[in-house]
């Protein structure tokens, strides 16, 4: 179920959807991690690294972990006070469990959208069914990801990279994990949220549509997806979809006067109202 609260002059309504990897040696519950704070509006997304498995760990322990830290700790902020920086500082210094984690915090106050990032889970903004802004892949080399982690030689905070977008009503903000990104291509991304405006789809959560079109991408061997795009560039021999846990969380911007009431349920009416606001700008 969707939810908007107050925000001054902008607000976002947020959809999420999550499909853990299933894969025997794996643990059921898949390495992401996300969460979003209707009163904070806070979105936050996290990715186990998965080779930590190999030592026993389950990195999603650890994402989980920093999630609800990170959840916790915006629990009763107003939109303007969030740092998501220091959000992410504190709920990585209060995270015990073994392993490491991508992370991404974003954050909404007035028409300014403020990031934080380590590693490869990260956002897109949509604009006027076209990508408007991406943040950056942060990664050492090909599917090495900046991560964070209890651990001497790994760099923490300072590793995060700060990001400010001017968002407007109307654009889509579309966060997720490496299991999105590295299934779906922008132009297939775009092309999604275009025909979910249009009302191409039954009143499904675009987050949902998201998510199950990367994970039919990521079971095919025969297609070319961005992950055999990056393998190739890197020299490595890869082919067709790379298959992951998918973490996709879709939020709409929209005025914060706009005729919606959180405690009305009607999913149908959420949908109108997006459309509106969206199909303004195409």
């Amino acid at each position: 179920m969707a939810a908007i609260t107050d925000l001054g002059n902008l607000t976002m309504i947020a959809d999420s959807f999550y499909i853990p990897k299933k894969k025997e040696g794996f643990p059921a519950a898949g390495e992401d991690a996300h969460f979003f704070s209707q009163s904070a509006q806070v979105i936050g997304v996290a990715d186990g690294v998965g080779g930590c498995s190999k030592s026993g760990i389950d990195s999603g322990e650890y994402s989980r972990e920093l999630m609800k830290n990170a959840e916790h700790y915006v629990k009763d902020c107003r939109p303007a006070d969030v740092e998501p920086r220091k959000v992410l500082g504190k709920a990585y210094s209060n995270t015990a469990a073994k392993g490491s984690s991508t992370a991404c915090i974003i954050s909404l106050a007035g028409n300014l959208l403020t990031a934080v990032n380590v590693g490869d889970s990260g956002f897109m903004v949509v604009r006027g069914g076209k990508i408007f802004y991406r943040s950056p892949v942060q990664q050492y080399e090909f599917n090495c990801p900046y991560q964070l982690k209890k651990a001497a030689k790994n760099r923490g905070m300072e590793q995060a990279a700060e990001l400010t977008v001017e968002v407007r009503s109307g654009d889509v903000v579309i966060a997720g994990t490496d299991g999105l990104f590295d299934n779906l291509f922008t132009g297939e991304i775009e092309r999604i949220v275009m025909d979910y405006c249009l009302g191409t789809y039954a009143k499904l959560p675009l987050s949902e549509i998201l998510a199950m079109a990367a994970l039919g991408k990521s079971l095919d061997k025969t297609t070319v997806s961005p992950f055999e795009v990056a393998a190739c560039k890197a020299h490595k021999r890869y082919s067709g979809g790379k298959y992951d846990d998918i973490t996709v969380v879709v939020a709409y911007v929209v005025p914060a006067d706009s005729s919606y009431d959180e405690d009305d349920n009607d999913d149908n009416l959420i949908f109108e109202l997006l459309r509106k606001f969206f199909c303004l700008q195409t």
